[in-house]
């Protein structure tokens, strides 16, 4: 089974396909990152890759907006939503339980094109919807001699790389000839299946597929403004450490807090982007 999905990728690259919307493999991935409460949090998270493009998401998030891109499927997705995770008490009060519902936990996009020579991102800012795009040579990397590792069943060779502010180590196999991986991490002369940086930040490959599903343009894409990628992970910084001031400033009255494991109401601990951004540079001076 093995050789054959190598063959044929083979011969996806050679012939760089005339059907560039249809993708030939599926990746799934647990990304970790560390949290701002000393924990750690991990997405099940998708790449969608041909021979010349790649898609990076999450599925609730994808079938989330897939809904809400259309009046009809918005009203299907509200009335889903509300049935999961709406309770009407005795006394007619409202409440919302967002922990039982399809509610979307990431935001996070990535589109890789070969042709275009890109990357673009698109995510959520503080309360604000961006994309930006970047050069597919922003990243570069530096071959690791005798460092291999067995994912998945393939034979994967490892290389380093200087990325925004962390060092990457990347282990990508020859077997599946496709210069993508995880999130934005691309460039390498085969599949990536896990990557580590210094901080927490891990991406592993749990499982991977053939398949003909549709690499899908972003949906409701007119809802996200273009940003520059520093100063958006610069405002939603501050968003996150004064959300409270902020939205008391808009006329709402809000307390923010978290609920300890003694069940004590507490403070929330600040973001600090060295720390829990993927991205820190726009940190670094």
């Amino acid at each position: 089974m093995k050789q054959t999905l190598t063959l044929l990728l083979l011969c996806l690259v050679m012939i760089a396909a005339s059907a560039q919307q249809k993708a030939d493999i599926l990746v799934s991935y647990d990304s970790t990152f560390p949290t701002k409460q000393g924990k750690e949090t991990t997405f099940q998270m998708s790449l969608l890759a041909s021979a010349t493009e790649a898609k990076y998401f999450n599925d609730l998030s994808l079938w989330v907006d897939s809904l809400k891109s259309t009046p009809e499927g918005k009203a299907k997705y509200m009335e889903i939503f509300k049935k999961a995770c709406m309770t009407v008490e005795p006394d007619g009060t409202v409440s919302f339980d967002l922990t039982k519902g399809p509610v979307k936990k990431t935001y996070t996009y990535v589109f890789t094109n070969i042709a275009q020579e890109t990357t673009t991102y698109y995510g959520k800012f503080g309360e604000d919807l961006g994309y930006y795009t970047e050069p597919i040579s922003e990243i570069r990397w530096e071959m690791v001699d005798d460092s291999t590792a067995n994912i998945l069943g393939y034979e994967c060779m490892m290389a380093e790389s200087d990325y925004h502010g962390r060092h990457w180590k990347a282990w990508f196999t020859p077997e599946i000839p496709m210069p993508f991986g995880p999130w934005k991490l691309h460039g390498l002369p085969g599949m990536i299946l896990k990557a580590e940086a210094n901080g927490g930040f891990t991406f592993v490959a749990r499982g991977l597929e053939r398949t003909d599903r549709a690499i899908t343009p972003m949906y409701m894409q007119n809802d996200y403004a273009k940003v520059d990628r520093k100063k958006a992970l610069s405002d939603a910084e501050h968003y996150v450490n004064n959300a409270e001031a902020i939205m008391n400033a808009q006329g709402q009255s809000v307390k923010i807090y978290q609920i300890d494991d003694s069940g004590n109401k507490v403070e929330v601990p600040k973001y600090d982007g060295l720390k829990h951004s993927i991205e820190p540079d726009y940190k670094m001076r």
